[in-house]
C-alpha cells in the first residue's frame, strides 16, 4: 500500500540524518524499498497521469519538512538535514504530521500565510488532509468531472433522437474528424440505409471514411445490433464504423468486435459524456484555474 506523504516524513528526516546531501530520485528509491512497495505501486499515478503518486507524496514530504525548517537546500535540487531537524530526532518522535509540524512558526506561516492583528501568527489550519494538496485539487476535479458526467448524459438521454445524432456529427467534428458540419453528415437522420446512420471523413481531406450508429438506449446495448452493424459496414464495403450509444455494451460485444476484420469503435453512454466534456461540446467554462510551479532554470546564476 502506498503509505501518506505524513507518513512518509519521518523516515524521510531519518534517511538524511547522516547529514549527507541527498537528491529527490534517490530518496525515493530508498523510502521505495523501506516501505516494500511493488513495481505496480510506483507505477501508480495520480488522476491526470502525469506524475506517480509515490514520487508526488515523496516531494511533498519533502517541501513540507523543508518548509518547517527541518530540511535545508544548499544548492537546488538538493537537500539535507538542517540543526533543527537533527534536534527533532534527538526527540524520537514517533510520527511527523502536518499537525506535528506546526510547532515551528515557519510551517505555520507557509500553511495559513497571515498573521493576526498582534503579528502573532495564526496556529489554526483549515482543511487537513492527508492527501498532497495537489492530489486534493486533482481528486476535488475528478469528482466535479463525474457528477458533471452524469448530469450530462441525462440531459442527452432527455433529447429527441434528431438532436442526438446533430450532437454525434459535433462531437466528432470537434474531435477533428471530417470537414465542414455539411460534408460531415452526408447520411444523418436517413432512416432504413441498411443500419447505417451517417457517414464522417476521417481526415478533412477525406482520404477515408467513417460509417456511424448512434442510438439512444436505455438498457444495454444487445450484441445483435453490432452484429446488424458490422453487416452494414459489409454491404458498403467499409471497413471502418463508430456505434455510440447513451447506455452501455455488455461484455461480448467488445468480444465480438475484436473478433472481426473491421475496426469498430464502441462509445458507451459514460465514454460520450467523458468526449463531450473533454471536447466541450454543450458546455461552456465558468472558472479556470492556472497552477503553477517554481521554474528552477530561470533562478539559475551561471
Amino acid at each position: 500500500m502506498i503509505p501518506k506523504y505524513e507518513e512518509i516524513m519521518l523516515p524521510l528526516l531519518k534517511y538524511l540524518a547522516d547529514g549527507k546531501e541527498r537528491g529527490l530520485s534517490d530518496s525515493h528509491d530508498v523510502l521505495a524499498s523501506q516501505f516494500k512497495l511493488t513495481e505496480d505501486e510506483l507505477r501508480e499515478l495520480l488522476p491526470s497521469g502525469r506524475q506517480p503518486i509515490f514520487r508526488n507524496r515523496v516531494g511533498w514530504a519533502k517541501s513540507y519538512l523543508k518548509k518547517a525548517g527541518l530540511l535545508t537546500s544548499p544548492m537546488r535540487g538538493r537537500f539535507r538535514i538542517s540543526e533543527k531537524g537533527l534536534s527533532l530526532l534527538k526527540e524520537s518522535p514517533t510520527e511527523i504530521t502536518s499537525k506535528f509540524l506546526t510547532r515551528y512558526d515557519d510551517f505555520v506561516e507557509f500553511r495559513s500565510g497571515k498573521k493576526d492583528k498582534t503579528g502573532v501568527l495564526q496556529t489554526q489550519l483549515t482543511n487537513e488532509t492527508d492527501q498532497t494538496p495537489e492530489e486534493s485539487l486533482e481528486y476535488a476535479y475528478q469528482k466535479l468531472h463525474s457528477e458533471l458526467s452524469k448530469e450530462l448524459l441525462s440531459i442527452v438521454k432527455s433529447c429527441s433522437p434528431a438532436f442526438f445524432e446533430r450532437l454525434v456529427i459535433d462531437l466528432l467534428i470537434t474531435m477533428g474528424y471530417g470537414g465542414s458540419r455539411k460534408e460531415a453528415g452526408q447520411a444523418m437522420g436517413k432512416s432504413g440505409d441498411g443500419g447505417i446512420d451517417g457517414i464522417i471523413n476521417e481526415d478533412k481531406l477525406g482520404l477515408d471514411v467513417i460509417y456511424l450508429q448512434a442510438k439512444r438506449w436505455e438498457n444495454s446495448v444487445p450484441v445483435k445490433e453490432i452484429r446488424d452493424f458490422t453487416g452494414a459496414l459489409a454491404s458498403k464495403k467499409a471497413k471502418k464504423g463508430i456505434f455510440i450509444t447513451t447506455s452501455s455494451f455488455p461484455a461480448s460485444a467488445y468480444q465480438f468486435v475484436g473478433q472481426v476484420d473491421y475496426k469498430i469503435i464502441l462509445i458507451d453512454g459514460e465514454r460520450l459524456a467523458s468526449l463531450m466534456i473533454e471536447h466541450s461540446v454543450g458546455l461552456s467554462p465558468v472558472n479556470t484555474y492556472h497552477i503553477k510551479a517554481i521554474d528552477s532554470d530561470y533562478f539559475e546564476e551561471n
